[in-house]
């Protein structure tokens, strides 16, 4: 078991959920072979209880014009508490930042930024990203095909 207060059917729930979030209460309660009346009650708690934080359509990127994706690590000097709140606090504003994590190791951040071409990134890097507070160092990496994208969980 995931958690100690998720059983088997929770677990099914948020499967199914994760695979399409369009998915009906009765169409949970017909696999799960229940009513649709607790599968309401639990999807209710498992948003409450934070399990599911929202949910989403999934866009296929190229066709609303964010074509080029790169991963471009930041590092961030000096290592500072007040230095990495800076530049956190400004680079989540960014619309072509789909992720930002902060790493361990050589550098401090790892974005995941989708534009529409290599002159929009040059931009982005030029005008927006290299004026961010304290960057001091950046490396990038540009997506040319996807074996695997995955948005779910694996729960058992």
């Amino acid at each position: 078991m995931i958690n100690n207060e998720l059983d088997k059917i929770d677990v099914v729930i948020l499967k199914l959920l994760q695979k399409d979030a369009k998915i009906s209460h009765k169409a949970i309660a017909y696999t799960l072979n229940i009513s649709p009346t607790p599968v309401h009650v639990r999807v209710r708690r498992l948003e409450e209880e934070g399990y599911i934080k929202r949910y989403v359509a999934l866009i296929d990127r190229k066709k609303v014009g964010r074509g080029l994706m790169a991963f471009t690590q930041v590092q961030v000097k000096p290592h500072t508490e007040e230095n990495l709140s800076a530049f956190l606090e400004e680079v989540v504003k960014l619309d072509e930042v789909m992720e930002c994590s902060h790493l361990t190791g050589k550098f401090d951040f790892l974005l995941k930024i989708a534009v529409r071409d290599m002159d929009e990134y040059n931009e982005l890097l030029r005008h927006k990203l290299a004026k961010l507070p304290k960057v001091d160092n950046m490396e990038s990496m540009f997506v040319m095909s996807q074996a695997k994208s995955e948005t779910g969980y694996s729960l058992d």
